[in-house]
């Protein structure tokens, strides 16, 4: 029988004594700096086919996973081990350049705390109690677990969950050749007002932005400067640089804000009060694009009706801009058009009246009729994208059943292919409309990511079956019956992917330094053992990718070379720009989907929740150096960002007698937690921030584990009923010195 161990045998310092090839190639300075070690060999970690490290220096182009924003990445590789990461300049989403956490993807691969071969748990979960296995029995284990669960109570008892990446695709079609209708992303955490918001507006979910030739733009919460999507941000940065107009309202003084050439510090959950007032004062001193509206949208009448009444002076008092502000702003955006942008925002998971937020951010450009013009919105560029190719497989079965996250009995106006996670989470714990009984998650963390963590915790310990595939161990991770442990993005092969005339790859730029796999070969592997072989048909990576590249003249192999290929004679399609995918064929002002769902047409004024006495907004965000629930680990980002703190202004700190890094609790109604202050003028007076992704619970995570705090831990489950998205800062709290 194999021998169980804790997290702190798996992952203790103590045992990381031994150095690999890599370790002693490096040195021991090196060593101790990044963390190039491994195990002890009573573990059994050394005892697969050691790799020999070729000699010399190489350089291998390759795609960063250190977020979602798929930057272009050449790494420096010296005796096989990776010495540095630099951007490539070939890759339009970065330009050449990294962020923090791109450069500290290093630290990612080499890090000490990776899950390094499969794992079994081997005692109560969440007990971190655990045995090694090999894949075979790690995957047939899966497999035989949700074999049981579909013959037992139908494949809809089974959930799936990932997030976005360059994988997901054939993620997607395992979920579906098992048959299950439940598929969580993270989606309605993030940006579901958003993308619904655009969706009944223009047709498409997220349209892009002109930012080089820009004159004036229009921020609502979209802190690009720390959220940082790479080539966004740099273009963001030189739109400051060249004088274009700038405008962010954000409850913080955000380091976009402090960049913008306006920061209106507007109460939360009232924005769309703010562009009410902006589209009434176009309408009313007719600044309107009169042509545009005439020829591409629809219902504009009743919008004047509609708005009417949203006065500037009515705004002011509800979203604390002053009425002059708001004129003078709706003027100066209307003279710049059509080079004028209210930006879709991303993360809009904030109060039930987002969705109506961003049908009001739409309905204001369209009204300017900066639709594929220089310096506006940009259509969706599927169009003039190159096609990979595709797999062939058979027709897939008939999802069985309602979704457990309540789309579209609940929520019908949510897409399929978004979803409700903490809905889906809800009916875990509740039962309704029928048991949940197993869980399959990638590269995703429930347990930090949705509201009301003990809630999560909860839906894990109820369920029969949970397996993870990550690279760590995660805190969803630590709660899970078996352990599928992926190769890091510098190990690995991921779907190509294909922007513009150009098709990138991510690619293995040193051979897999544990007994690790990537996640195309364990959805393949875990296919073969589910009977679903021919939905996932090929061999091996390199098959998967000579498949999707057939299409085009090149070789993987000349491709691996450069890093990218471009199309040849590749002529962008503008053919369908102002082809709207509505109900009219026009972008909608007046959605007709809304009407027929009973809902109000136009973008209205829906009155957000306020925070009692002696209560706050509790706000969250980003940070340049930490992505989402996934790097606190990092020992380099560490360095540079160490811990989360939560924001007061003064009057707040002075009130209840603490100054910057003392110990305050904050309390909302489904928790508390402890975590230093932060003493600052930069935040709204009734508001309280805090940077999400701290405060993690799993002992496998030794530099992260109880570092700060977790948001998680106080919001509370608010969900938007039409777009499905969380509504995050619809939690108040309260905040005392400790």
């Amino acid at each position: 029988m194999s021998k169980v161990y804790t997290w702190d045998q798996l992952f203790s310092r103590r045992q990381f004594i031994k150095g690999t090839v890599a370790t002693a190639a490096l040195g021991a300075s090196a060593t101790a700096g990044i963390g190039l070690l491994a195990p002890e060999s009573s573990l059994g970690i050394n005892d697969s086919p050691a790799q020999t490290p070729a000699k010399g220096v190489k350089h291998v182009t390759t795609i960063c996973e250190q977020c979602v924003w798929r930057c272009g990445v050449v790494a420096k590789v010296e005796n096989g081990v990776v010495k540095k990461l630099e951007g490539n300049p070939n890759h339009p989403n970065n330009l050449g350049k990294l962020c923090p956490r791109g450069n500290a993807g290093i630290e990612t691969l080499y890090s000490p705390d990776r899950i390094k071969f499969p794992l079994i748990r081997a005692g109560a979960r969440g007990s971190g109690l655990w045995r090694r296995t090999s894949w075979d029995e790690a995957l047939s284990y899966t497999a035989e677990q949700m074999k049981k669960i579909k013959d037992n109570y139908g494949a809809k008892a089974m959930m799936f969950n990932s997030t976005d990446n360059l994988s997901q695709p054939f993620f997607e079609i395992l979920l579906k050749a098992y048959g299950t209708p439940n598929y969580g992303t993270q989606r309605s955490l993030c940006f579901n007002a958003m993308t619904t918001g655009f969706l009944y507006t223009y047709g498409m979910p997220q349209p892009g932005t002109d930012y080089r030739n820009c004159k004036y733009i229009i921020f609502t919460g979209r802190n690009l400067a720390e959220g940082i999507s790479n080539n966004e941000t740099q273009e963001m940065i030189e739109m400051v640089a060249r004088g274009a107009k700038v405008v962010v309202l954000d409850p913080r003084f955000s380091k976009t804000a402090a960049k913008a050439t306006e920061w209106l510090p507007v109460r939360p959950g009232t924005d769309s009060a703010f562009f009410l007032g902006m589209i009434n004062v176009i309408i009313t001193e007719k600044l309107y694009n009169e042509p545009f509206i005439n020829r591409y949208t629809q219902g504009f009448e009743d919008l004047v009706t509609e708005v009417k009444d949203y006065t500037p002076e009515w705004a002011e008092k509800k979203c604390e801009v002053a009425a002059t502000t708001i004129r003078r702003i709706a003027r100066d955006f209307a003279a710049a058009a059509p080079a004028a942008i209210a930006h879709p925002n991303w993360r809009t998971s904030n109060f039930t009246n987002s969705f109506q937020n961003e049908r009001a951010i739409a309905v204001l450009n369209a009204l300017i009729g900066n639709w594929a013009q220089p310096g506006g919105l940009i259509p969706d560029q599927e169009m003039s994208t190159a096609k990979l190719g595709v797999l062939s497989h058979p027709p897939f079965p008939p999802a069985q059943g309602m979704r457990l996250d309540g789309v579209p009995w609940q929520y019908p106006m949510v897409p399929l292919a978004y979803g409700v996670i903490q809905t889906m989470r809800d009916n875990i714990l509740t039962g309704k409309p029928y048991e949940a009984k197993g869980w399959l998650i990638s590269r995703q963390n429930p347990v930090l990511s949705i509201p009301e963590r003990q809630k999560t915790i909860n839906a894990l310990m109820k369920l029969d079956f949970v397996a993870v595939i990550d690279i760590q161990a995660s805190d969803t991770a630590y709660y899970a019956d078996v352990i599928l442990p992926e190769s890091s993005y510098l190990e690995r092969y991921d779907g190509l992917i294909p922007i513009g005339n150009k098709i990138f790859i991510r690619q293995p730029v040193i051979e897999p330094l544990y007994d690790t796999k990537s996640s195309l070969i364990i959805y393949k592997e875990l296919a073969e053992k589910l009977g679903l072989r021919e939905f996932l048909p090929y061999k091996d990576e390199v098959d998967l990718l000579s498949r999707q590249l057939k299409p085009f003249p090149v070789s993987l192999q000349d491709l691996q070379r450069a890093g990218h290929y471009e199309v040849k004679n590749f002529q962008e399609d503008h053919s369908k720009d102002f082809e709207f995918q509505t109900s009219s064929g026009k972008i909608e002002i007046s959605s007709g989907i809304m009407v027929q769902m009973g809902k109000k047409a136009v973008p209205t004024w829906n009155e957000p929740p306020r925070p009692e006495e002696g209560q706050y907004y509790l706000l969250t965000g980003k940070t340049a150096q930490h992505s989402q629930m996934f790097t606190q680990n990092n020992r380099w980002l560490l360095e540079v960002f160490s811990v989360n703190r939560a924001w007061l202004h003064t009057s707040v700190a002075k009130k209840i007698g603490v100054k910057t890094d003392d110990d305050v609790v904050v309390e909302s109604e489904v928790g508390k937690v402890s975590i230093k202050a932060y003493v600052t003028e930069g935040i709204r007076p009734d508001c309280i921030f805090m940077v999400g992704g701290f405060g993690h619970v799993s002992k496998g995570l030794k530099f992260a584990y109880g570092l700060g705090a977790s948001d998680s831990a106080l919001h509370k489950t608010v969900t938007d009923p039409i777009s499905g998205g969380s509504s995050l800062s619809e939690t108040f709290v309260t905040v005392r010195k400790a």
